[in-house]
């Protein structure tokens, strides 16, 4: 028998949730066309703990189609000592009862992470059921598990010492440390313990084929009024450098077989050198041409050329926050983009012959019918792939959410909610019913155009293997959409 302290790494059984996106926790079920991505959060405190002589256990029952008795027979079988849970905005009531239940029947460490636990109030706190849990880690969690495990298990170290966390004072109260600093020194951190993972759960949408996610960078310089990362991850953008990011890259392919990756950055195309360098690498590496990879990009900073590069290098799509197609919501909501931007965005990428697909949200507080209209009818004149259209939520700490009260337009605690069962009442000229009406008449109006419809049908044709997959979630789409009527 091992005397190791064991430690239990998990997302929880029920609904799909992008429970590792702390600023995007997707709602699978309701999303136009989005597939499970790795649990890499997971997976990166999984790394840390090995190194630290921990026996860990990793699970993503939701992703796994597992249950609470596959829950219940790994805490008595592991017999952990600490379990960490990935919790969302969404998920939370729930997420905090099953904990409850766990605590009460095996009495392990319990530390939560995700959420919004970024730099909380008190407000926050106190509509919260918090008196399971013993750790919230606010911040990043390669940067905390270890040290969190270290005191809690070992009676090492100082909790105090731990970046963005919350821990639990004998009176049941909680202390924060120091929050909005975060670790500077990236190449230092593992890489994810895939070989913990299920990586044939995380596919690529359209192939099935297992794909990666690799974390680039950390941290955005933007100031989006509706987004939590500059909490989260900071203003400063703390980049991996390109040789850290290849090594990963010839490890996944070469010890685990994935070949298809996500490059998970708030921004890929931020810094055009290290964009350069890094598909430079790629090249001129023996990974060329057998691995293929998607990535998240603004409309500004990028160039025609940094899209050919990423082209050359194996990207084989492109996504865009393009949010709005008015220029006074887009300065609204201090984007620092304007509505040519998106266009022209768009236009280098069929001239490049990339695919990209487009993410924009409605039923922001300021929004009129006529905005929205603007949207659509940019939407029409981009001609994206795909499209996903989200609806504002107000998250705590966000602008948004200070805005939004103050023009007594929520509708209730967006705890509980998501981009597709919003907080607000709607905007100051729209009601939420209307909002809602509004999104689904955008998407059917683009996945439903014949000339749409016939594109994909050729793509089909010349690629076979992606006729299920499309058919897939065209039916999925259609579903989440009537079935909200």
């Amino acid at each position: 028998m091992s005397d190791k302290n064991k430690v239990l790494l998990f997302y929880p059984p029920g609904m799909l949730f992008q429970r590792g996106e702390d600023r995007c926790q997707q709602n699978i079920k309701d999303a136009s066309a989005e597939a499970m991505r790795a649990c890499n959060d997971l997976g990166y405190g999984a790394a840390i703990l090995l190194q630290k002589g921990y026996e860990v256990k990793l699970r993503d029952y939701q992703t796994e189609g597992a249950t609470m008795e596959d829950l219940e027979s790994d805490m008595e079988k592991f017999a952990p000592d600490l379990i960490m849970m990935s919790i969302t905005n969404t998920t939370i009531f729930d997420d905090l009862k099953l904990l409850a239940d766990l605590k009460k029947k095996y009495d392990p460490v319990i530390v939560i992470k995700g959420a919004l636990f970024y730099d909380p109030e008190q407000e926050l706190l106190d509509m919260l059921d918090l008196s399971c849990v013993d750790y919230m880690i606010g911040g990043e969690v390669d940067f905390a598990i270890g040290e969190i495990a270290d005191y809690a298990l070992r009676g090492e170290g100082n909790p105090d010492d731990i970046l963005s966390i919350l821990y639990k004072n004998p009176d049941g109260s909680f202390h924060q440390t120091k929050f909005h600093c975060w670790g500077e020194d990236l190449d230092s951190r593992p890489f994810p313990a895939r070989q913990l993972m299920n990586n044939k759960l995380y596919v690529r949408p359209d192939t099935d084929e297992p794909m990666a996610t690799i974390q680039t960078s950390r941290g955005c310089p933007s100031a989006c009024v509706f987004c939590l990362t500059p909490v989260i991850s900071g203003k400063c953008v703390r980049f991996r450098s390109p040789q850290n990011v290849m090594d990963e890259l010839t490890e996944c392919y070469n010890v685990h077989g994935i070949r298809n990756f996500f490059f998970k950055a708030d921004t890929f195309t931020i810094n055009p050198a290290w964009v350069k360098e890094m598909c430079t690498l790629i090249i001129n590496s023996p990974l060329h041409g057998k691995i293929a990879f998607t990535a998240n990009s603004r409309v500004n900073p990028l160039s025609k050329e940094t899209l050919e590069l990423m082209k050359e290098a194996g990207c084989f799509m492109v996504a865009f926050g393009f949010e709005s197609g008015s220029d006074e919501m887009l300065k609204t909501l201090k984007k620092g983009t304007t509505v040519e931007m998106n266009l022209r965005a768009a236009k280098w990428c069929h001239e490049v012959g990339l695919p990209f697909w487009g993410f924009y949200v409605i039923g922001f507080p300021w929004e009129t019918r006529e905005h929205i209209l603007e949207t659509k009818k940019m939407i029409m004149k981009q001609k994206p792939d795909f499209i996903e259209v989200k609806m504002a939520l107000p998250f705590y700490g966000t602008e948004l959410y200070k805005a939004a009260k103050e023009m007594d337009l929520i509708a209730d605690s967006p705890l509980g909610c998501d981009f597709f069962h919003s907080a607000l009442k709607g905007t100051k000229y729209l009601s939420q019913e209307e909002v809602e009406k509004l999104r689904k008449k955008i998407i059917l109006g683009f996945y439903l155009r014949p000339g749409y419809i016939l594109k994909k049908m050729g793509e089909c044709v010349k690629h076979p293997s992606v006729f299920g997959n499309y058919v897939k979630y065209g039916f999925k789409m259609l579903g989440s959409l009537i079935g909200r009527d």
